[in-house]
């Protein structure tokens, strides 16, 4: 796992953005952002039991699985939402990156490889995309059935209550 801020700058989605300027694992934590490095399935399968987890899937994202929606699909990944429960991602392959708003509402980059777990918290605005290998294998953890139900930001979104919780339980920080 990397973490940095996004650049900002105009180019394609999978390339890296990295600004150059470091984010350090306590402050995405702060944020509510948890990080496992898991190379054992066993671990992982502990980790559910802690956090109750009891579903599962695993999907591949690539032109080669996904055939002509993979474009379109990367793209709508991309699109900067929120979900009311948690996101769970132990990759199995591959690359992605997931970015994440900060307080100051900037953009962290998070760059996972094989077996990095990232834990979003339920309310966090955030978006998704696989590096320029156009390649991930990521294994998604459910606390009830396997459902993925983003909310594209926008005022209504905004005003959600899980977005209002995960704002109101987030302790005031600084940036690192």
């Amino acid at each position: 796992m990397k973490a940095y801020w996004y650049d900002n700058e105009a180019g394609d989605q999978r390339e890296p953005h990295d600004s150059g300027r470091t984010v350090h694992p306590t402050y995405l934590q702060k944020l509510g952002v948890l990080y496992y490095h898991l190379s054992d399935e066993e671990d992982v399968n502990k980790l559910a039991a802690d956090r109750s987890y009891k579903n599962r899937d695993v999907i591949t994202v690539s032109p080669e699985r996904m055939g002509d929606i993979y474009e379109e699909k990367v793209k709508s990944f991309f699109h900067e939402h929120l979900h009311e429960d948690e996101e769970i991602r132990y990759i199995r392959g591959g690359a992605g990156f997931f970015d994440v708003r900060s307080e100051g509402d900037e953009w962290l980059r998070i760059f996972l490889e094989k077996d990095d777990l990232i834990v979003l918290p339920a309310g966090i605005y955030h978006r998704f995309t696989t590096d320029a290998n156009n390649y991930v294998q990521a294994m998604r953890l459910f606390k009830e059935e396997p459902k993925w139900t983003p909310l594209n930001r926008g005022p209504e979104v905004d005003a959600n209550p899980f977005r209002k919780e995960y704002l109101q339980g987030r302790p005031a920080i600084a940036p690192q």
